[in-house]
């Protein structure tokens, strides 16, 4: 094991996604035409498939401060412009601005029907054999978002279609609502999603054009860190994937350090001793799990955060203490099974920042955990609910069955997945 087990892969070292030979780009046909990258990964002898990518202007770390300049109506001072490759970011990807939102939004419905397609054939199935999706996406192109491009995909029309907005954390929130029984969202709500999904051919991931939706933003962090990226994984609960321990976190933000306009259904009320998720169904077969987040004051800007090492402690401290606890389930687990001496392969991370990872790690190395956690993702920003996805998908080849995979999920609000999972075979 290395000394960092983050490093497995150096920030730094990946060229752009668009290079990878991998990778099929597609030419969108809205304006003048958008790229499109998607990378199918298989693993037959697990089961398990799925597909990742990113679309826009691919823009380096060299030439973002410049590309940024009209946005913003100034350039970036020298001050203001963040050391990306130290945070473990290369590249991000940009929707053009000169869009309409109404061109927007098509955009990103032809975009999230490509992947969802994609990530179905990758798993050995056709859409129309799809019996539900699980998406995380922290600010939705349109209200029925999932919906419509359910639709496009070819995806029958009485599948379930879960929306899950817990902002960074929503892909990992979408594995623990699809395979976690005990989980206290799933108890408290008339349908155990976890119950309801065993045996069936899910499809679970994150989609975020957070490009679209920095465009009105002025946060000179948030529009250097943040892309479009995308990562949806095919699963059959209990089969391909089958669930050991895990659990929840939720940790209000109360002092802003991450704000996040929440433009879905939300009370934005907070009652001490209640959750903050809140649980609709907008739609015949679609439900909405709906995450309240710490609110800019000007209603016109999306994000607002506050300094790199506000990230750290907004994070790191909560974040290690729900690793800790599953960890320990996860052990006791193992004792009661007869296999003290079963490890975990590696937990995916999200991919908030590569400070941010290093921490957690050095963290939970003090307190005796010590598990491989590489970093995965240079060539797309924070890509938000996506990144867990995307490392997953990253890991998938070489993985076998029997292998242990931890999850670790956080975002603004804030929210925290963690959970372990065993990868099956094929059915």
């Amino acid at each position: 094991m290395s000394e960092n087990q983050t490093q497995e892969n150096q920030p730094g070292a990946a060229g752009s996604f668009f290079e990878r030979p991998q990778v099929r780009i597609e030419r969108i046909e809205i304006g003048d035409g958008v790229r499109l990258g998607i990378e199918r990964v298989s693993n037959p002898a697990i089961g398990l498939g799925g597909a990742y990518g990113t679309w826009g202007e691919c823009v380096d770390n060299a030439s973002l401060p410049a590309a940024l300049s009209d946005q913003l109506g100034h350039p970036l001072e020298d001050g203001e412009v963040l050391n990306l490759s130290e945070l473990g970011f290369n590249f991000r990807h940009h929707v053009p601005p000169e869009l309409s939102p109404e061109e927007q939004v098509e955009l990103e419905v032809k975009v999230g029907a490509r992947f969802l397609a994609e990530a179905a054939h990758a798993a050995g199935w056709d859409p129309s054999e799809v019996e539900a999706v699980l998406l995380g996406v922290t600010i939705p192109a349109s209200g029925d978002y999932l919906e419509r491009i359910a639709f496009e995909a070819g995806i029958p029309e009485d599948a379930l279609k879960v929306t899950i907005h817990k902002a960074c954390d929503s892909s990992v929130a979408g594995l623990n609502l699809m395979l976690n029984p005990e989980l206290p969202t799933n108890q408290s709500q008339p349908r155990n999603l976890a119950r309801e999904l065993l045996g069936r051919k899910v499809l679970v991931g994150g989609l975020e054009g957070l490009s679209r939706v920095l465009l009105a933003a002025q946060d000179k962090q948030a529009i250097q860190l943040f892309g479009n990226g995308a990562g949806i994984l095919g699963v059959i609960p209990g089969k391909t994937m089958k669930f050991l321990v895990g659990g929840m976190k939720e940790v209000y933000d109360t002092e802003g350090v991450l704000q996040l306009h929440m433009n879905y259904p939300h009370s934005h009320l907070r009652v001490e001793g209640q959750s903050l998720i809140e649980v609709s169904q907008p739609g015949e077969h679609s439900l909405l799990y709906a995450g309240l987040m710490h609110e800019p004051l000007d209603a016109t800007d999306p994000v607002v955060m506050a300094g790199p090492m506000g990230m750290v402690k907004l994070f790191v401290r909560s974040g290690v203490i729900a690793v800790r606890g599953v960890y320990a389930s996860y052990r006791e687990l193992m004792a009661q099974r007869g296999m003290p001496g079963k490890e975990i392969a590696v937990a995916i991370v999200h991919h908030a920042n590569f400070k941010i990872n290093q921490l957690k790690e050095k963290q939970l190395l003090k307190e005796g955990i010590s598990i491989p956690m590489p970093w995965l993702l240079s060539e797309f920003g924070n890509v938000s609910a996506a990144s867990n996805m995307i490392a997953f998908l990253r890991k998938l080849q070489g993985l076998v069955p029997g292998d242990h995979v931890l999850f670790d999920g956080f975002g603004a609000g804030t929210y925290y997945d963690v959970l372990a999972v065993e990868l099956g075979g094929p059915t």
